[in-house]
């Protein structure tokens, strides 16, 4: 295995070197410079020493993004104890799955989530600690509310004058391979899988982003997050690559939403965009076509010799609305629309897509801008290996394979499904289809998975969602397809029972609708059901009865 620096040690490195620079801001709210992150590590440090954790305990996260919990998360690794990230939109009982699964001994939370769970469904916990201020919502030993209650008194022992740099001596990982973090892809319990990620896939992946874009990224530079931290596409590239370069994150604290994002773009104009296709769609949609789409702007585009004039004016307005100071655009976690992506490679605007997984912390493909073939996700990134298991990988589509630096240790607790996605030889098995043309470009055809993705990037499992409706009042089954970003249940309700109970075509439509509503209160919000529609017939089945889900797409 080539040689990896310890990540840890980067963190160390990162703070000493920028310790006046601004490192992390709640988008219209307070910043830590990075002298501030180093100080408020060392509390959290001497909370989870007073308090009996031990290296290689788990300390589960889950809250929105902000600099609280990117602290938590910092301070966490370079205590020597695993990290479990949280997405905080799962609901109540898909974050008692995690914390219980994950045998976590702390669990840190956000001011949405603390009024949604019940400690008393995760008994495995020593205390739950608020982000915000990092006071006890639930201590249930004596050591932390000691910890807690004297915390400024302890630091204050440690640090009688002032805290100062050369006081800083963050844990080492011992081995590259050592368990870093575990991020699960799903919160319930049947279909849970906590990655287990190691330290090398965290520097592998920071090193690729160095590669690429450390000259054009520059120290103080600023960033905005908007993908959620406790997803590893977001973790990676709109926070770890950044602190570890000394840059200044700035976190949109509330709900993204598109007025939001406009804002923080125009204020804070960031050097690079990281984002999820549904972001980049509306972006377009709203602020860009009904500018161009007249029959003036039409006619223009057409001749010859005024279109690529117009063409870079448009090209010129679309980055406005981006900020206008930005390198490139990072697309990733789906395809992007193919009339967007049409429009954008006509324009000749800056932008790329991607290609990832969460078992794989995340990158896999990637091309830089000027070299990304439209259509594709780019090509193998540095520390990583691309094939296509198919006898002709141009032309005839195969599973995408990939292995290297960036690849998972296996799933926590589930051995099984370890061994059915890495192979023998290293193999990470993605599950998608794809072809690889001769310059190494990879193309996605489509998923053996049916994994859906959320509008901030969220990992949508429809077969969990299919499960809960099937145990539903007259559905007999049922298919959760995405429409327009949507979800819609597709159903084929239990028909002779109706015709028994001499049931209306209003009477089932009305059973749905309550349906729908009694499914959407077990659901976090991106994956409530928009629509469910009722069909006449069965679903198509395979021999092994399985579905024929691609008819339905």
């Amino acid at each position: 295995m080539q040689q990896v620096p310890s990540f840890n040690a980067l963190i160390e490195k990162t703070v000493l070197d920028n310790w006046d620079r601004d490192a992390l801001t709640d988008f219209q709210g307070q910043t830590l410079q990075y002298h501030d992150v180093a100080r408020k590590i060392e509390k959290v440090h001497i909370l989870f020493e007073n308090s009996g954790v031990q290296r290689g305990d788990k300390i589960a996260l889950c809250g929105r993004n902000s600099s609280q919990w990117a602290v938590a998360f910092l301070a966490t690794l370079t205590y020597g104890a695993i990290a479990v990230p949280i997405l905080h939109e799962f609901n109540a009982e898909q974050i008692h799955n995690i914390v219980n699964h994950s045998e976590a001994k702390l669990l840190f939370v956000g001011d949405h989530v603390a009024t949604v769970i019940d400690p008393l469904k995760m008994p495995g916990l020593e205390g739950i600690i608020n982000n915000p201020d990092y006071s006890l919502m639930v201590s249930r030993t004596d050591k932390l509310t000691y910890a807690r209650e004297h915390l400024n008194e302890l630091y204050g022992k440690r640090f009688p004058k002032y805290f100062r740099r050369e006081h800083i001596c963050y844990y080492k990982e011992q081995s590259p391979d050592e368990l870093a973090l575990i991020n699960y892809t799903s919160g319930t319990t049947g279909f849970s899988k906590g990655v287990m990620l190691p330290y090398r896939a965290l520097w592998s992946n920071y090193d690729f982003a160095c590669h690429v874009l450390g000259d054009t990224i520059k120290v103080g530079d600023s960033i905005i997050s908007m993908l959620p931290m406790a997803h590893m596409y977001g973790m990676a590239f709109e926070f770890i690559f950044e602190f570890l370069h000394g840059c200044h994150v700035f976190y949109l604290n509330r709900v993204p939403s598109p007025a939001i994002i406009a804002k923080a773009l125009a204020d804070i104009r960031p050097v690079i965009v990281i984002a999820v296709p549904l972001i980049i769609e509306k972006i377009i949609r709203k602020k860009v076509f009904p500018k161009i789409q007249n029959n003036r702007m039409r006619l223009l585009m057409q001749m010859p010799v005024i279109s690529k004039k117009v063409r870079q004016m448009i090209c010129q307005e679309v980055l406005k609305a981006f900020g206008g100071r930005m390198y490139e655009v990072i697309i990733g976690g789906a395809a992007l629309n193919q009339e967007v992506e049409h429009f954008l490679k006509k324009i000749e605007f800056p932008y790329t897509v991607g290609y990832g997984a969460t078992e794989c912390a995340p990158i896999i493909c990637y091309s830089d801008w000027h070299t990304f073939a439209q259509g594709s996700c780019g090509r193998a990134v540095k520390h990583m290996e691309v094939k296509i298991d198919s006898p002709d990988p141009a032309r005839v589509p195969g599973e995408i394979l990939t292995r290297g630096l960036n690849v998972m240790l296996g799933y926590y607790k589930d051995a099984e499904a370890t061994a059915q996605t890495i192979d023998r030889d290293g193999w990470y098995h993605t599950g998608d289809l794809g072809t690889i043309d001769v310059r190494g470009n990879v193309f996605i055809n489509g998923r053996i998975k049916n994994m859906l993705l959320g509008p901030s990037g969220q990992n949508i499992y429809p077969e969990e969602i299919e499960d809960k409706l099937n145990s539903m009042t007259m559905v007999v089954e049922s298919v959760v397809v995405q429409r327009d970003n949507k979800l819609v249940a597709l159903v084929y309700p239990d028909w002779d029972e109706a015709h028994n109970m001499n049931f209306s075509q209003a009477d089932l439509e009305s059973i749905m609708e309550q349906n729908r509503n009694g499914l959407n209160q077990q659901l976090p919000a991106y994956e409530k059901i928009t629509e469910i529609e009722i069909r006449k017939e069965e679903f198509e089945k395979t021999p092994k009865k399985s579905i024929k889900r691609y008819l339905y797409q």
